[in-house]
Formats: structure tokens, C-alpha cells, sequence
């Protein structure tokens, strides 16, 4: 979040995504019953320490002393279950505005119904409105959030059988590794299931059982090809032969388990570097593979058969995984608002450890990379969701941010020679399919800008 950013939300006053609390020196209960409502529609931010006057935002700052016991009373009262439910794991920022301090957090959509003190909010202009006891209000929420995650469909037949169960223990104590009292302690197996929201019942239809969620964390592996035929996750690794490759991995698993697959995949390819962080030797290669799977694997969109690929060649990594775009293009780290394509899923992994609240990761991301090699990794979000992670720079520092194999190149150069070149005449120079040039070509496309003017039927490379 940066200062201008701040200014802009200011300017333009409260509405359905824009909400100031003045809370100088502590919480009250409508900072929640936003959040509720926040989740509950479209998302949006909320700034602590800042009132409305004339229909904009006016500094006050919160109160320096207190805002360690802010920040620390928002984490726990949002994974009180007296408070919030579903638990949400969302933090605090701060940020400095004309010499005051300002608290933020920006609330994601939930794919599930939040509830604040017992009762369901929902955002309307600039009012948190108690919608609880409004049956077709509630049924328009359900009918929303049910239609627009893929995660929440209902398996009515999955049952425990169908999941690996004896997986549970370990999750429980993942959980209170990173917090010891954390609400899973005491749970039994289906309490923690249905507080994680992997099992539920649809209030419009009377349909109750296990989620694609809880499938794709805990499912056996005939179960996920059944419930979700397109998942695969296909892990390559280029160095002495670019055109195919030298390992490759095909994981089709839960999740839990396609997480340490993965991880170890990257960890067998790819040098390890040391670094002192806090006064801690931290490995910064597995902070780095962290962010990088727990993306692919959470944040992808589950209802297309597009196989997501993480690919590690001798400077880079690169994923893809097909997605459901809201913001195109490439991701700025310090103006991007953060989107959770999959909540349940997203929520599970911050729980056990395998990932950061919303946003962090993205910040992660580039603040390790940087420190790994010196350069600065690029993620695009389009219907295929990518990400580039430079391994090395040249001695100057630079990036190479495209390696193109040896036939590749040839096609680039032919394109270059003769914008106008023909693809029937790519083949015939490479003597190979056309099949083989339309896939290299969509390749190149990955790693440059090349495109196809239909107008003047010629080709455009920008390097």
C-alpha cells in the first residue's frame, strides 16, 4: 500500500469498499461487523484512525502506544468464534500519513457467509446493515458467494471414507506449531473440518457434505480425478535438453502432499542460499518455494482442465495455472489489491503454516527474490495466471528475462528477417509440422512480445 494510494481512498469517501473508523486508542465492535460486511460483498478497505467530514476522509491517527494492542486484539478476535465465523486471518498495516499514523487492512471476498456477533452484515453504500433476519436478502448472499467459487460445490456422497482422515493429526499440529492456542486444539475431526468450512450446508437448497475444498486437501486420489478430472500438476525440469526435459514430476494427489512434492521438486534443482535475516541463517531458496507452490496450488481455478505447470530451467523459475482474472495485466507488489481466488483453501494454508495472509505472499515474493539474486520476479494475471522467478543475473545485474531454445530462436530470427513471413513457410524452412511452429510460436509469445497484425498481416516483436 503506498502513501498515494491512501490519499485516493481518503478522496473519495466511504461506500460499499471504503469504510474509516476513528479507534484512536482501541477496537469497537463495528470495526467487525465491517469486516463481516466487507466479506460479505465485494471486499474493500478499512482505515483506523481517520473520520468523515464532508463526505471525505480527514486524518486523526491512532494513538502510537496503543496500536500494538490494536493490531494484536484484531488477530485475536477475529479467530474468536464468539466474534467472527468463519475465523478470517487478516492483519493490521501501518502506514505513516502528514506525521499520523494510520491502521489499515483490506477484507477480501469470502466464499463463505461471514457471521459477526451471531449475525450475517452485508455491505449497502456506506452502512454495515444486519441482514439476518431478512430471508430473501440471506438467499441472495448464499446464491452469490455459492455461484462464484468453484471450491464450495458440494459432494453430497464424499464421506469420510473418501478422505484421508489420518492426516488430521498432522494438520492439527501444524496449526498450533505456529500457534499454540489455536482453535483446532480441542476440536474433534469434524468440528475442525466444518470450522476450516470443508464441510457445509447450502441453506437454498437443503444440500449438506463435504466441498471441493475438503476433497482437494484430504480427498484419496481416485476421489480428486473423480470430483475434479482436470487436476494435475505437471513439474519439468530443462537443462541439458531446453526443447523437452531432463525430471519431470506429475503430481496428482491431495494437496497436502502435492505441497511437500513440489517443494522438494524445487529443492532438488535449484541451489540453496543462506542468509542472516533478523539474526536468523534463513534459507531464502525455501521462503522463495513457498510463496511459488502454495500459489499454484491455492490460488488457481479448479473447474478448467488446464494442468497447471511449474517449470524450473538453469536461471528461472515459471509457473502457469489457469485463473479467474480481476485485475489483467502485470501485478505491481505496491498498488495491487490482493483477490483470493480460493478463500477455503487460502485460509487452510495460512492456518498450517504454508502461506501468509493475503498479500504477503506477493510482497514475499519480491523482497527474497531480490535477496536470492538481486533481480525481481514478474507475476501477470490474465486467464492464465503466471509467474517468473529469476535464479540468476549477469554480472551487471540484469535479468535475462527470456531464453528461447535453438528452434525458437530461429523462428524469432525468421520473423524478424520478414515480418511478413507465413507460417507454411516456417515449416518448410524447419521442415517440421505446422502443429510444431503454432506451439513454438505461442511459446515465444510467453516470454516476448510478439504479435500477429491481422490488418497489415505482419508480424510485431517487442523486446
Amino acid at each position: 500500500m503506498t502513501v498515494e494510494k491512501i490519499k485516493n481512498l481518503l478522496d473519495e469517501g466511504e461506500g460499499f469498499t471504503v469504510e474509516y473508523k476513528e479507534c484512536v486508542n482501541s477496537l469497537n465492535d463495528t470495526v467487525f461487523e465491517t469486516v463481516a460486511a466487507f466479506s460479505n460483498r465485494y471486499g474493500g478497505y478499512i482505515l483506523l484512525g481517520v473520520k468523515e467530514v464532508d463526505n471525505k476522509g480527514v486524518v486523526i491517527g491512532v494513538n502510537r502506544n496503543a496500536a500494538a494492542s490494536m493490531k494484536k486484539n484484531f488477530i485475536n478476535l477475529l479467530n474468536n468464534p464468539d466474534m467472527m465465523v468463519p475465523s478470517l486471518y487478516l492483519t493490521l498495516e501501518e502506514i505513516e500519513i502528514d506525521d499520523n499514523l494510520i491502521l489499515w487492512v483490506y477484507v477480501p471476498v469470502s466464499s463463505q457467509v461471514e457471521f459477526c456477533n451471531k449475525k450475517i452484515w452485508d455491505r449497502n453504500g456506506d452502512a454495515d446493515q444486519d441482514i439476518t433476519k431478512s430471508v430473501d436478502l440471506v438467499a441472495n448472499l448464499y446464491s452469490r458467494k455459492s455461484a462464484a467459487y468453484h471450491e464450495r460445490k458440494i459432494f453430497p456422497y464424499v464421506t469420510t471414507e473418501h478422505l484421508h482422515m489420518e492426516l488430521l493429526p498432522r494438520i492439527r499440529n501444524m496449526a498450533l506449531s505456529r500457534k499454540p492456542d489455536h482453535p483446532w486444539k480441542d476440536m474433534s475431526d469434524m468440528e475442525l473440518l466444518r470450522n476450516a468450512g470443508l464441510y457445509e450446508e447450502n441453506l437454498l437448497t437443503g444440500e449438506k457434505g463435504f466441498n471441493l475444498a475438503a476433497v482437494l486437501l484430504f480427498g484419496r486420489d481416485e476421489v480428486i480425478q473423480s470430483c475434479c478430472p482436470g487436476y494435475r500438476t505437471d513439474a519439468i525440469f530443462r537443462d541439458e535438453n531446453p526443447d523437452r526435459y531432463d525430471d519431470r514430476l506429475i503430481v496428482e494427489t491431495n494437496l497436502i502432499d502435492s505441497y511437500d512434492l513440489l517443494m522438494g521438486f524445487i529443492a532438488k534443482h535449484t541451489n540453496d542460499k543462506f542468509f542472516l535475516i533478523d539474526n536468523v541463517n534463513t534459507s531464502v531458496r525455501d521462503i522463495i518455494a513457498r510463496e511459488v507452490v502454495s500459489n499454484i496450488l491455492v490460488h488457481r481455478e479448479y473447474s478448467s482442465a488446464f494442468p497447471a505447470k511449474l517449470i524450473i530451467e538453469p536461471d528461472r523459475i515459471t509457473t502457469e495455472n489457469w485463473n479467474r482474472a480481476q485485475y489483467p495485466g502485470k501485478i505491481d507488489p505496491a498498488a495491487f489489491t490482493p483477490y483470493p481466488k480460493n478463500p477455503l483453501l487460502a485460509k487452510f494454508f495460512v492456518n498450517i503454516g504454508r502461506a501468509d495472509t493475503l498479500g504477503s505472499g506477493v510482497r514475499n515474493l519480491y523482497k527474497f527474490t531480490k535477496i536470492y539474486c538481486g533481480g525481481e520476479p514478474e507475476l501477470e494475471e490474465g486467464d492464465v495466471f503466471r509467474i517468473f522467478v529469476p535464479l540468476k543475473t549477469d554480472e551487471q545485474g540484469n535479468v535475462n528475462r527470456y531464453k528461447l531454445t535453438e528452434r525458437q530462436q530461429r523462428i524469432l530470427d525468421m520473423i524478424k528477417k520478414d515480418p511478413k513471413i507465413q507460417t507454411e513457410n516456417i515449416e518448410t524452412v524447419l521442415e517440421t509440422s505446422r502443429s510444431t511452429v503454432q506451439r513454438e510460436i505461442q511459446e515465444i509469445k510467453k516470454k516476448i512480445s510478439l504479435n500477429y497484425n491481422k490488418m497489415t498481416a505482419s508480424w510485431v516483436v517487442k523486446e
